[in-house]
C-alpha cells in the first residue's frame, strides 16, 4: 500500500483474486480477504460450498434473473446475473469487475455494483454509448431477462482496502463520475459496515442520467450528489476532493481531507486527471483510480509495427496505441478494456524492445515476448508481432 505521505496512481495487484489466473495472492489481498470473511458473517450471509464452478476454460455459465433500468434518461441498465440452479456464486471483493461474453463474441468488463455479502447473484449496470463499439448497445438490446450469459471473474483490477483494516490512512473519500458510481457503491458499503470514516461524492451532468440516486441518497449525509446544471457547471478537482487549495484541511472540518486520506476515484479520464494535477505537490494523500476508458497516450512515440504473419507494416503515430493501429488492418482483433488488465489482446513480439504498460503480466510472460497492445509500446523503431 501506499506510505503514509505518498501522491500515487492506484495500484495494481500483480495476482487479483480470480477464478482462473495465477495462484499467487498479494499480501495486501490476504488482509482483504480477512475483512470481506467478517463482512460477510457480520451480515449475516455465511458462505456456502458452490456447486457452479468453472467450466472447462475457465467461465461460468448463469442467466439474466433480473433487468430494470436504473436512470431517469433510460440510458443506464442494471442485470442481475446468477446460477440457473440457484447455486451461490463465487466470492468478490468490492472495485471487483466481469468480463462479460456477449452474443457476438465481444468480451467487455462490468464493474460489480452489488453487496459482496449477497452470493445469490452479480449485479452490473451498463450505460448505453450509442456512438460506442456497440458494446453496451448489445447489452441494452439482447440480454432480457432468462437470457443465457457467459462471465469470466470476478477478478480485482481496482481493489479497496478500507482504512484501519489494511490501509494506514485515516479516513476515506469516495469520488464517482457518472457510471463511476458502479464499483464505488460496494466500498461505501463496505467503509460504513466497518464504521469507517468516509465520505462520498457523486457527480454528473443532471440528475436524470446519474444511476443508483436512491441508493446513494439512502447511505445517508456521507454520500453527495453534485450535478453541473444546479450547481454553474462541472465541479473543480478540490471540490471533488473537499481540499484545501492551500494544504491539509485542519481536523473536524466537515467533508475536507485531512493527513492520511485514502480516495478512490472512478470516472472519466479527464475527471481523473484533473484530480490527479490537484494532488501531484500533496503528500497527505494515497490516490486510487480507475478510469471506465482508455486514458489518453502519454510519453508516446511513433514506431512501425510488422505483422509477422502476412508481412504487412503499419505506421503506429506518437499518440495512437498499437491495438487502434492494429485494428485498421485486422479489424477483428479481440480487444477489451484497453486499459492493460484484461489480457483479452495479448500478443507476442518476435522482435523490438517493448515498453511495457500494461499492470497483469508476469516477469515470465514478458520474458517470453507477449505484450498487451492496447498499452504497451515500442522503444525501439520496429516492433514485430506474431499476427
Amino acid at each position: 500500500m501506499p506510505g503514509r505521505h505518498a501522491v500515487r496512481r492506484a495500484r495494481r495487484p500483480q495476482a487479483p483474486p480470480s477464478l482462473h489466473g495465477r495462484a499467487r495472492v498479494d499480501p495486501v489481498l490476504r488482509t482483504l480477504d480477512t475483512v470481506i470473511g467478517a463482512y460477510i458473517w457480520t451480515s449475516g450471509s455465511a458462505p456456502r460450498a458452490s456447486h457452479t464452478g468453472p467450466q472447462d476454460d475457465g467461465t461460468l455459465a448463469l442467466i439474466v434473473t433480473h433487468r430494470r433500468v436504473v436512470a431517469h434518461d433510460q440510458n443506464v441498465v442494471e442485470l442481475t446475473l446468477a446460477a440457473a440452479d440457484g447455486a451461490p456464486l463465487p466470492v468478490w471483493h468490492p472495485g471487483a469487475h466481469l468480463d462479460l461474453h456477449l452474443p457476438s463474441g465481444r468480451l467487455r468488463q462490468y464493474s460489480l455494483c452489488g453487496d459482496p455479502a449477497d452470493r445469490s447473484g452479480y449485479r452490473i449496470a451498463v450505460r448505453l454509448i450509442p456512438d460506442g463499439d456497440g458494446g453496451s448497445l448489445e447489452v441494452h438490446t439482447t440480454l432480457t431477462e432468462n437470457t443465457p450469459v457467459t462471465i469470466s471473474g470476478p477478478r480485482n483490477a481496482f481493489a479497496f482496502v478500507a482504512p484501519g483494516h489494511g490501509s494506514p490512512a485515516g479516513r476515506l473519500r469516495l469520488i464517482a463520475g457518472g457510471i463511476g458510481i458502479t464499483p464505488i457503491l460496494p466500498m461505501a458499503r463496505m467503509a460504513d459496515a466497518l464504521g469507517v470514516d468516509w465520505s462520498m461524492i457523486h457527480t454528473g451532468r443532471c440528475r436524470d442520467a446519474l444511476p443508483f440516486t436512491a441508493e446513494v441518497t439512502a447511505l445517508g449525509p456521507r454520500a453527495r450528489i453534485r450535478t453541473d446544471d444546479e450547481n454553474d457547471g462541472l465541479p473543480t478537482p478540490e471540490e471533488l476532493l473537499g481540499l484545501s487549495a492551500t494544504g491539509p484541511a485542519e481536523r473536524g472540518t466537515p467533508g475536507a481531507l485531512n493527513v492520511s486520506t485514502a480516495v478512490y476515484c472512478c470516472g472519466p479520464p479527464p475527471m481523473v486527471a484533473g484530480i490527479l494535477d490537484a494532488l501531484r505537490t500533496r503528500t497527505d494523500v494515497e490516490f486510487h483510480c480507475e478510469r471506465f476508458s482508455a486514458p489518453a497516450v502519454s510519453d508516446g512515440a511513433p514506431f512501425t509495427v510488422e505483422l509477422a504473419r502476412s508481412g504487412r507494416t503499419i505506421e503506429v503515430p506518437a499518440d495512437r496505441t498499437v491495438l487502434s493501429a492494429v485494428l485498421d488492418a485486422l479489424p477483428d482483433t479481440a480487444y477489451s478494456c484497453r486499459q492493460g488488465y484484461c489480457r483479452t489482446c495479448k500478443a507476442t513480439a518476435l522482435s523490438g524492445n517493448v515498453d511495457h504498460r500494461d499492470s497483469v503480466l508476469t516477469a515470465a510472460e514478458r520474458e517470453r515476448g507477449e505484450m498487451l497492445i492496447c498499452v504497451s509500446r515500442c522503444t525501439d523503431d520496429r516492433l514485430r508481432l506474431d499476427l
